[in-house]
């Protein structure tokens, strides 16, 4: 479902072509099907929406025209939703914290258009696509402050997460204030709270049953899910769990794992298994994605992807599916914890999670503690400002280990326009002031790494939505991310450890064998032989819209990618990043913009 509206009042506004008003006399629209709570004040004056799916009720939602929202009102259930307020003097807009229900604004007709889609609000005002936000997908996707609150498309602005923005009626400029700030909490033992917001934002989708499904990968995430929502169905319901698998390969360690879980719910869970054969190779057909605000993550396996959701539709009429993705941002510690250890001198704690993480990774400890001092000095506007003198170096850089941020290698096929694009974007990210100053460095590690996982799972959700499933991923609810990240530096899980609190949390209802698992298992061997099997595709799109941009050198990006295919040891997240990036921009440029009219809505109330 796309939403959107107007803050300032015009005669007449324009919407997407088969979009319906919310509500009669209601300026705010939506696009396709989603859950949507509406509330009017008596008077008719003020009008409070809750767009999307949400663990709020009619009676609820109804209470909240009768005064000032609470801080908390685009977080306080579970769900991924965004509230709106309208009202004479415009229109005030809640974002979820985590992202996961982005909106979108930009100028229209000297007032301000706001909406749940980047791309749609491009045709809205004819906007053309940023240079600078695509090179910094290409090049910088690990750190994405350099990216702000831009989208792929010029004047076309992200609204701040978890915040109120006020669109006033005169057209004025927005004005934003930070109301969801992760400040520790004490509230209980941290796995039981993770429980708590987990099995709630689960249950909120077992409403969709029948029609439901999970993946259960083997993993502790996707077998967390399956295992809670089947759990949450109706008495006698069985939840539907899909496990991939290569075609004649039933003895892999992740098929193991997530039979057991299957075999130990047998009762409430119906375990099917997908085989994937050539045809689901990653980079196969990876042009074929729909158009969507920014690169789909699931670009390069969309072939697996799609094929596993017509599969679910036609095999098992699912129409809801939930997935583990976001699992890993939101439970891992982020090595820039040590420095916070170091600032808060937890210095018993810091050794022995150094130690611990030097193992773990087969390096020495000294440089991880040297590291540790020199992060734990910087603030991370130095960082930025930092980053902007170096980046665009082609020299390779050391394995960081403990930083603000993870840095790619900048690849020799960069074009010339690259690294002077990239400093430009680091030097405006570091004199913007931090909308979350103060926090512990991995809290606000966490929250920008968390806001882009919610955001791009969106683009996946698109995928999704072709072959007419729902995709939900419950790990990024702002309930779940709210419940972890508050959690206290001492309560905080050691760096070095897989996911503690997850497998505590469900101890009572996993295998001892599947919440004991710290290892996941690797596609890594299908990409290389994907990418030689594509190889001849995947050359020619090293002279596509990149290239014409000056982004990328066709030449040394088709080295690159022919070396890579022949399985030399080289970095392939840049070059993924740029297939991904030219993969996107070739449906962009193919598929039809959304068309807008002025054609009266019908109301969801017609």
């Amino acid at each position: 479902m796309i939403f959107g509206g107007f803050g300032t009042p015009f005669p007449e506004c324009p919407h997407p072509q088969g979009a319906e008003r919310v509500a009669a006399g209601s300026p705010t629209w939506k696009l396709g099907a989603g859950p949507v709570l509406v509330s009017t004040s008596p008077s008719d004056r003020r009008r409070v929406l809750v767009l999307g799916w949400s663990g709020a009720t009619s009676t609820e939602v109804s209470r909240l025209t009768e005064g000032e929202l609470p801080s908390d009102v685009a977080w306080r259930w579970p769900g991924a939703y965004t509230v709106v307020e309208e009202s004479e003097g415009g229109v005030v807009v809640h974002t979820d914290p985590a992202a996961a229900r982005p909106v979108y604004i930009a100028r229209h007709r000297g007032g301000w258009a706001w909406c749940s889609s980047a791309r749609a609000l491009a045709a809205l005002t004819g906007a053309s696509l940023d240079v600078q936000r695509l090179t910094c997908a290409v090049f910088m996707p690990s750190v994405p402050a350099l990216s702000g609150l831009r989208t792929f498309f010029t004047g076309v602005e992200q609204l701040p997460p978890g915040s109120r923005t006020e669109l006033l009626a005169d057209g004025s400029n927005p004005l934003h204030t930070t109301v969801w700030r992760p400040e520790p909490v004490d509230r209980g033992l941290p796995h039981h709270r993770l429980r708590k917001a987990l099995a709630a934002a689960v249950a909120l989708r077992t409403e969709a049953y029948p029609g439901l499904a999970c993946d259960l990968s083997g993993g502790l995430d996707s077998t967390t899910l399956a295992v809670l929502a089947s759990h949450s169905l109706p008495s006698g319901g069985r939840l539907d769990a899909v496990t991939v698998h290569p075609e004649g390969e039933r003895s892999g360690a992740d098929l193991r794992y997530a039979r057991l879980a299957a075999d130990a719910h047998s009762s409430r869970i119906a375990h099917h298994l997908m085989p994937l054969t050539d045809a689901h190779y990653p980079y196969t057909s990876i042009t074929a994605v729909p158009a969507t605000d920014e690169p789909a993550p699931s670009t390069l396996t969309q072939a697996r992807l799609i094929s596993q959701f017509s599969w679910m539709a036609e095999r098992l009429g699912t129409r809801t599916h939930l997935t583990g993705d976001g699992g890993d941002s939101v439970l891992f510690r982020p090595p820039v914890h040590l420095a916070d250890l170091l600032r808060h001198r937890r210095l018993r704690r810091l050794l022995s999670e150094a130690f611990g993480w030097a193992r773990l990774r087969q390096s020495a400890v000294l440089p991880v503690l040297r590291d540790t001092v020199l992060v734990a000095r910087t603030r991370r506007h130095d960082a930025l400002a930092h980053l902007a003198r170096t980046v665009g170096s082609p020299e390779p850089k050391k394995d960081q280990g403990v930083g603000w941020f993870p840095l790619l290698p900048f690849p020799s096929w960069a074009g010339p326009l690259a690294g002077d694009v990239l400093a430009r974007a680091a030097a405006e990210a570091a004199s913007a002031p931090d909308p979350l100053p103060g926090l512990d460095a991995s809290v606000r590690t966490l929250v920008d790494e968390i806001r882009e996982i919610g955001r791009t799972a969106v683009a996946d959700a698109v995928l999704a939505e072709g072959c007419g499933v729902d995709l939900h991923s419950p790990f990024l609810d702002p309930v779940v991310v709210d419940a972890v990240l508050r959690t206290p530096l001492d309560q905080r899980s050691p760096l070095h450890t897989y996911k503690p609190t997850l497998s505590h949390a469900m101890a009572d209802l996993l295998p001892p064998a599947v919440a004991a698992r710290r290892t996941k298992g690797s596609f890594e061997a299908d990409h290389y032989t994907g990418m030689r099997a594509n190889l001849p595709d995947l050359l020619a799109l090293s002279d596509g819209h990149l290239a014409s941009l000056g982004l990328i050198g066709p030449a040394g990006f088709r080295r690159a990618l022919r070396a890579a295919a022949a399985g030399l040891p080289m970095p392939l997240a840049s070059i993924e990043q740029a297939l991904m990036a030219e993969a996107w921009l070739v449906a962009h440029h193919r598929d039809p913009a959304p068309v807008w009219t002025y054609e009266s809505a019908r109301s969801a109330d017609d």
